[in-house]
C-alpha cells in the first residue's frame, strides 16, 4: 500500500500527499441560483478532512445556460465568489488540494433548468439543440477562461477542464455530434479546438502555478478511440495542463471497438509519453486491490467516485487495512445520510441501478 501514500508532485500547484482523489460527483445540492449550499460544503469537506488527497467539485457550470443538473454549483459570476471562497477554504483547510471541474451541459442543459433552448455544436432535432454561432463558441472560450479565473481568485489552486460525459466540448469533439462548417468542425483538429483554446486562455492568464486538467471520456456520444488517442497526445506533447483525467466507466474493461479489442481500454493511454503531466483514472476503484491494480497498470493516482460517496472516509480506510473493499450495493438511505448525503442527492443516488435500498 505505501505507493498510494507515496507524496505526488505536479509540474504546477501543491504537492498531493497521497494518490487518491475524490472525484467530480453530480450532486444536486447547492442551491438554483449556483451559490453554495450548507449540504454541497458538508458534503465535500467532510472528504478534504478525512484523507483524499485532492477533493475536486462537482461539475460547475461557466454559464448561466450551461445548467445540467438541478441545485448545480456555478462558476459563472463574481455574485457566486463568496460561497466559492468557502468551500475553497474548507478543502484546504483538510489538507486536501481544492480543484474546480468546470463544464457546460450543452444539448444536455434542459429547457426546464435554464429556460432556454439547449445549444450543442450543431443543429441536432434528436435533442432539440441550436448551433452555437461562431462568436458565441468564442464567448464560451472566454467563459471558461473567465470561470477558471474566478476559481483562482476563490482560492481553488486548480480547475479541470470537462471535455467527457456527452457535455458541450465532449459534443464538439465527437464527429457524430459536431457537423460545423466553420473552424470548430470537419476535422479533428478543428473539432478538438475548442478545448484547446480553453487550456490556452486558462494557462496565459491564471497564475503560473495554477494547476490545470482535462477530464476525456474515450467512448459513447460518438467518440473514437483513435480520435480521443490523439487529442491525449497532443495534450501530453504540449504539456500545457498537469494532468490528465480519464473517465473510463471501468478501469479494466476493454475497448467497444472491435479493433482495438485484446488489451484494456486504459492502456492506450498509459503507453503515451506524458513527459511531465500525470495521468488517473475513473471507473470502479473501489477497494485497496483496485487502486493499487490501476497504479501498477500505468496510472500516477486514482479517482474514486462511487467508493468516495459510500465512505467519506475511504482514503482513511485503505490506510488502516491493504484489504479494504467498500460495502456491498445497495445501501441504505441511513447510511448515506450518514456519509453526509442530503435527500437530494439521496433521490439522485436511488435512480442509479442497484445502488440505494428500494423501500
Amino acid at each position: 500500500m505505501s505507493s498510494l501514500f507515496n507524496p505526488l508532485t505536479f509540474q504546477r500547484g501543491p504537492e498531493m500527499k497521497n494518490r487518491v482523489v475524490m472525484a467530480p460527483i453530480t450532486n444536486w445540492q447547492s442551491h438554483e441560483d449556483g451559490t453554495l449550499s450548507d449540504d454541497e460544503y458538508k458534503w465535500l469537506t467532510m472528504r478534504a478532512n478525512s484523507g483524499f488527497g485532492l477533493t475536486m467539485t462537482c461539475a460547475a457550470h461557466v454559464q448561466a445556460g450551461g445548467k445540467g443538473f438541478p441545485g448545480q454549483l456555478g462558476f459563472f459570476s463574481d455574485d457566486l465568489l463568496p460561497g466559492l471562497k468557502r468551500l475553497a477554504d474548507g478543502i484546504k483547510e483538510g489538507g486536501s488540494i481544492a480543484i474546480a471541474q468546470l463544464y457546460h451541459g450543452g444539448m444536455r442543459a434542459s429547457k426546464e433548468l435554464t429556460g432556454e433552448q439547449p445549444v450543442s455544436a450543431s443543429a441536432l432535432e434528436k435533442y432539440g439543440t441550436r448551433a452555437l454561432s461562431t462568436e458565441e463558441v468564442e464567448q464560451l472560450v472566454e467563459d471558461f477562461i473567465l470561470a477558471a479565473i474566478r476559481a483562482e481568485k476563490a482560492g481553488f489552486e486548480g480547475v479541470e477542464v470537462h471535455g467527457a460525459h456527452g457535455y458541450l466540448l465532449c459534443q464538439f469533439l465527437s464527429p457524430d455530434l459536431n457537423l460545423r462548417e466553420d473552424k470548430y468542425g470537419g476535422s479533428l483538429e478543428n473539432r478538438a479546438r475548442v478545448i484547446f483554446e480553453i487550456i490556452d486562455g486558462i494557462r496565459d492568464r491564471c497564475g503560473e502555478n495554477f494547476n490545470i486538467s482535462v477530464r476525456l471520456s474515450p467512448e459513447r456520444f460518438g467518440m473514437k478511440l483513435a480520435e480521443v488517442i490523439e487529442v491525449a497526445k497532443k495534450i501530453l506533447t504540449e504539456g500545457k495542463i498537469d494532468f490528465l483525467d480519464l473517465s473510463l466507466w471501468d478501469f479494466r474493461k476493454e475497448p467497444e471497438e472491435e479493433e482495438f479489442r485484446g488489451r484494456s481500454l486504459m492502456s492506450y493511454f498509459t503507453e503515451l509519453d506524458r513527459g511531465n503531466v500525470r495521468l488517473t483514472v475513473a471507473g470502479k476503484i473501489m477497494s485497496a486491490a483496485d487502486c493499487r491494480e490501476a497504479i501498477e497498470a500505468g496510472a500516477d493516482f486514482v479517482m474514486a467516485g462511487r467508493a468516495g460517496i459510500l465512505h467519506h472516509d475511504f482514503v482513511q480506510q485503505l490506510e488502516a487495512d491493504a484489504d479494504f473493499k467498500s460495502i456491498e450495493l445497495p445501501v441504505t438511505r441511513t447510511h448515506l445520510e450518514n456519509e453526509g448525503l442530503n435527500k437530494r442527492f439521496i433521490e439522485y443516488m436511488a435512480s442509479w441501478d442497484g445502488f440505494v435500498v428500494a423501500e
